[in-house]
């Protein structure tokens, strides 16, 4: 009777053992569970180095977030994938949500985060040029970017500064699809295209063109791609973008205290057939022209400013409200 009784109590501890390790795993996998968030990014680029880095450092992971990253390649794709709910954020043009917001969407795109604060593309010549000036474009074929998109009402804001209007002094082709662009002009007899990096500096180690200016240089600080969601999703989920800023915030601090190698090696792997020493000397050009935002916050001077280059581009009759269609509240709770 008390062996039985012993055998008994032995096997009681061991089920109320085995029940309360049971229990505190399920607490702790509850606890280590993260949020899913599907992230939709309009290229793959340089540009975007800091984004690149809080996936691969584990930042977001660390505010407990699980990004699903996306390239849906051109500004018309990202809101459409926005839009449609097949991605709660995208990494976009800023003037995308303009256009969304004046067909009077019932449910407006916020932009609430800038990863990048001057224009992210380059001049890229099919012939070398020793001393290169603007005018040189005059009476030249320039393969452009798509009407209406960041790139080229940009690129013609600073053309349009040196003097030179691209529908009068240029033959502009501007019927290529975005992601073919490069191809495009490998493969044509174009003077002139505009890219970004590491396509650009791919095409000068080819032989097929040649860097000879920076847009983001003549163009000054402009909020050229911001994080941005529907207001909803930002209204339910603001504690998810808090997070999501706080990571990249952290990863912005760390491309910006880090040499551009050690960055370059951290983003390798989204950049698979472009070698360390390139992706270096592309981030450290994007660094050095104060490419990458500090602070992430869209102002009320970059919203303008933005305005002021899509009037220039003929894409925007009137002024829209900075408090319409940006949250800055987000990025300061993340800091």
């Amino acid at each position: 009777m008390k062996k039985w009784l012993k055998s008994g109590c032995t096997l009681l501890l061991a089920a109320l053992l085995a029940f309360s390790l049971s229990a505190c795993g399920s607490i702790g996998s509850k606890k280590k569970a993260l949020q899913k968030v599907r992230v939709a990014e309009v290229t793959r680029s340089v540009f975007y180095t800091p984004l690149y880095v809080a996936l691969e450092k584990g930042y977001f992971k660390e505010e407990g977030l699980d990004i699903k990253l996306t390239t849906t390649w051109g500004g018309d794709k990202t809101m459409t994938a926005l839009l449609s709910g097949g991605t709660d954020i995208a990494l976009v043009g800023s003037e995308t949500s303009i256009y969304v917001y004046k067909q009077k969407a019932a449910d407006p795109v916020i932009n609430f985060a800038q990863l990048t604060a001057t224009d992210g593309t380059f001049l890229v010549s099919r012939k070398k040029i020793d001393h290169f000036s603007w005018d040189m474009l005059k009476g030249t074929t320039f393969l452009g970017q798509r009407k209406g998109g960041m790139p080229q009402m940009v690129g013609e804001f600073v053309l349009k500064k040196h003097g030179i209007d691209p529908h009068k002094d240029t033959k502009l082709i501007q019927n290529i699809d975005f992601a073919n662009v490069a191809n495009a002009y490998a493969s044509g007899t174009e003077d002139f295209v505009q890219l970004f990096e590491p396509t650009a500096s791919t095409m000068e180690k080819e032989g097929k063109g040649y860097i000879v200016a920076s847009f983001g240089k003549e163009s000054g600080e402009v909020p050229y791609t911001t994080f941005m969601a529907k207001q909803s999703y930002l209204k339910e989920h603001e504690k998810t973008a808090v997070k999501f800023v706080r990571a990249l915030l952290k990863a912005g601090k760390w491309v910006q205290e880090t040499d551009a190698e050690t960055v370059a090696k951290t983003v390798q792997p989204y950049f698979k057939d472009t070698k360390t020493d390139m992706l270096a000397s592309s981030i450290e050009r994007y660094r050095s022209q104060g490419s990458f935002s500090s602070d992430m916050i869209l102002t009320k001077s970059g919203w303008n400013t933005i305005q002021d280059i899509m009037k220039e581009a003929g894409e925007l009759d009137h002024t829209v409200p900075y408090d319409k269609l940006v949250n800055a509240s987000i990025v300061k709770k993340a800091k």
